[in-house]
């Protein structure tokens, strides 16, 4: 993905607000040993690429007036109550050195899970994304999650997840949390028990005739 940036000379509070009025979005990148640059780039067109998941945990092209580094969304700030982006902040990427980065989950196969077609059980996400460690290169969009074997009262854990090759966690380290699970609904589990009380009891049995 490709983001298009001009160098921004003028700084401060006062010359970030008549940006803003322009349409433009202020914003830095810094970063692989350089000085950071203060640039800005057309607001719509931020605005909805921070709308893409790809976005945000992707390594991006920025081109500041024509020339191309590899970076990565590292912060932004958005307006308290108005849909703008007041400031942005990349990082520059040394594809030689690892970087930390938070990468969505991706949860398939919900629908078939034994927990939810055979149990009636709510898939429950107790992570969404997970910070990972690698070279650039190796920037996964996203992990992905199979839940087809996943029993109701049952998780999937950290160790569990398939990590694409050069891919490793770079936080929880010596922690196995869990990921996802499996819950019963109360409401069932109380349902169930009512049935089986309110069943009609089983004929006792007859002696045999002496």
């Amino acid at each position: 993905m490709e983001v298009i940036a001009n160098k921004r000379d003028v700084q401060g509070k006062g010359a970030s607000r008549r940006l803003r009025r322009q349409g433009k979005t202020p914003g830095v990148v810094y970063g692989a040993g350089k000085e950071a640059v203060n640039i800005e780039l057309d607001h719509n067109a931020l605005f909805h690429a921070l709308k893409r998941e790809a976005f945000h945990a992707s390594i991006l092209t920025l081109a500041i007036d024509g020339a191309k580094e590899a970076v990565l969304l590292r912060d932004y700030i958005m307006h308290p109550f108005r849909m703008e982006v007041q400031h942005i902040d990349f990082q520059r990427v040394d594809k030689a050195q690892k970087i930390h980065v938070k990468v969505p989950l991706h949860f398939v196969n919900a629908d078939i899970a034994p927990g939810v077609k055979l149990a009636s059980g709510v898939v429950t996400h107790i992570m969404t994304d997970l910070d990972v460690s690698c070279l650039a290169d190796n920037l996964p969009e996203f992990i992905e999650v199979d839940l087809a074997d996943l029993q109701a009262g049952h998780s999937i854990h950290l160790s569990q997840l398939k990590l694409p090759e050069g891919v490793e966690i770079a936080s929880h380290k010596g922690d196995d949390a869990a990921v996802v699970t499996i819950v019963i609904p109360r409401g069932a589990v109380a349902e169930d028990a009512a049935e089986a009380e309110s069943a009609p009891a089983a004929p006792a049995a007859v002696p045999p005739a002496a």
